[in-house]
């Protein structure tokens, strides 16, 4: 089978006293006694890279960046605090990506552990090169078979658009957002607003669960990856739709 990029970046990391692996955010996080000095990501908020995102020495993120912007760009989120991106997916050599990496071990682990290191891995590089659907999850024949259903059901209805939210399609009505998809755990799920007493209705169903960031405002997940209820489906898009919908768009409907 090869070696993927995602090998590549564990073979490395792993040959660093004490370091652990935990998912963070949905992305796997590299940390040493606690403390998380580096993140590996693939198409995060759908910015298309392949990238490990990692703590790096003061004067490093500007120096990089604007040396070599096409391997190292400023992360999202960590970035202000002088965290440094690196696009894995480009031909930057896997001894300057190791480097990179060391680096940010010894500004995270403590003394006892840095003094212990000796020379920097060297690896052979991946041989197996991702493909466009392996970035992209949107991009697998199962989620555009099942978005190219929904949009005929969202986009059936008054003043609805298609927009992307954190590199996520989703659907508008007017300007507020009542149908969205996703991938979690590699498993595509689509969102919808059915309020709070619903939703503890539906979560009994396994299909179904209650989203981090969202579902204190009534919204819920369905979990499409094996099969869908089309029928099912369309309820859950009406309702949401009606939630959100102007009345004018209702009286589209024959509803207002």
């Amino acid at each position: 089978m090869g070696k993927d990029i995602g090998q590549a970046v564990r073979e490395i990391v792993f040959s660093l006293p004490e370091t652990e692996e935990v998912l963070s955010h949905g992305s796997p996080s590299f940390r040493v006694r606690g403390r998380t000095f580096a993140t590996f990501t693939v198409n995060h908020h759908g910015d298309g890279r392949v990238a490990l995102n990692v703590q790096a020495p003061p004067g490093a993120q500007q120096l990089c960046t604007e040396r070599d912007p096409e391997h190292y760009f400023v992360p999202a989120y960590t970035g202000p605090r002088g965290w440094l991106g690196i696009d894995l997916n480009k031909g930057l050599s896997w001894k300057a990506i190791a480097a990179r990496v060391r680096e940010a071990y010894e500004a995270a682990a403590p003394p006892e552990l840095t003094r212990s290191l000796g020379d920097t891995i060297e690896i052979d590089p991946p041989d197996r090169p991702m493909r466009p659907e392996e970035i992209d999850l949107f991009l697998r024949p199962r989620a555009t078979e099942v978005l190219a259903r929904l949009a005929r059901i969202c986009e059936s209805l008054p003043e609805t658009s298609r927009d992307r939210q954190f590199g996520n399609p989703v659907w508008k009505a007017g300007r507020r957002t009542f149908v969205g998809s996703q991938h979690r755990q590699g498993r595509l799920h689509l969102s919808f607003w059915v309020g709070a007493d619903r939703q503890t209705f539906l979560e009994e169903d396994p299909r179904y669960c209650i989203p981090a960031y969202t579902g204190h405002n009534g919204w819920i997940d369905l979990d499409v990856e094996d099969r869908a209820d089309w029928n099912e489906i369309e309820d859950l898009v009406m309702d949401s739709y009606r939630h959100f919908a102007l009345k004018r768009m209702l009286r589209s409907l024959g509803e207002a």
